[in-house]
């Protein structure tokens, strides 16, 4: 490594090789009980549900400033059934955290059909009808509970079927879908403190190298190759120097790109 001169700034870390894997960021990483439960042997992406834990300090949720309509088609395109899976599970948490029971029929029903869709309909099934039951007693800490268990338990079916690559664009899709809900929560009720919630340039690098791990004929999906381009363009967003706050501007900003990647999955699950 060539060291910097006095005066100048250090060169950005080099790019992973193609196919290296990602760190898991440690505050992302899923409970240990949910990973033993399913067999999985380590956690192969970041967990919806700690993504989403991270929401507890940003401020009070408004629901109906942050939902989006949902369908009951399921798209053709692979590739956005498993992005589309990872944004109902950020929208049943997004349910939780907001405790708006009526919603959670919409979700589960969509999340059925996007697991049969991925071949783990069976495993979502027995989820869902658990997700149904204990948002029906108003049990929110269980429903969080088997929101992480219903990632989990698709992940673990999608290594048995050597389909990783799946379980990377679910996270993915959580993700985008909850740096939307929170971009869009601060820049509407700002603070300085908040912010300092998204500059996480290392959860931005995971994704971006597991976007460069998957197999290269995933890599040529147009959908892929627009959402890489955003990922790329959202990190010297968040990327800034520890304890340094966005400004009101700034959010507003990374709100509208975060916003604009959701939306590259979303949209197209209209049908």
């Amino acid at each position: 490594m060539t060291t910097p001169l006095a005066g100048q700034e250090a060169p950005p870390p080099a790019p992973p090789p193609p196919g290296a894997k990602m760190p898991i960021p440690d505050d992302v990483l899923g409970d240990e009980h949910v990973r033993e439960e399913f067999g999985v042997n380590v956690f192969t992406t970041p967990s919806i549900r700690k993504l989403f834990d991270m929401l507890n300090k940003i401020g009070k949720l408004k629901y109906d400033e942050l939902k989006r309509p949902f369908s009951d088609k399921t798209p053709a395109d692979r590739v956005i059934v498993s992005l589309g899976l990872g944004t109902l599970i950020a929208d049943g948490f997004l349910i939780v955290q907001t405790e708006k029971v009526d919603e959670m029929e919409f979700v589960g029903r969509a999340m059925i059909k996007y697991g049969k869709a991925l071949g783990a309909g069976g495993r979502m099934n027995k989820h869902t009808q658990s997700l149904f039951e204990h948002s029906l007693r108003g049990e929110w800490d269980d429903l969080k509970e088997e929101l992480a268990r219903t990632q989990a338990d698709v992940e673990a079916e999608m290594v048995m079927l050597r389909d990783v690559d799946i379980a990377h664009l679910i996270s993915l899709g959580g993700w985008l879908r909850a740096l939307e809900i929170s971009t869009k929560t601060i820049a509407m009720d700002y603070t300085e403190e908040k912010t300092r919630q998204l500059t996480r340039r290392d959860i931005v690098e995971y994704y971006l190298g597991s976007l460069d791990s998957l197999h290269p004929s995933l890599l040529k999906n147009p959908n892929l190759i627009e959402l890489r381009k955003g990922i790329q363009e959202l990190m010297p967003m968040v990327d800034q120097p520890e304890g340094k706050a966005l400004t009101h501007d700034e959010i507003n900003k990374l709100s509208e790109k975060a916003s604009m990647l959701s939306h590259i999955i979303t949209d197209k699950m209209k049908g």
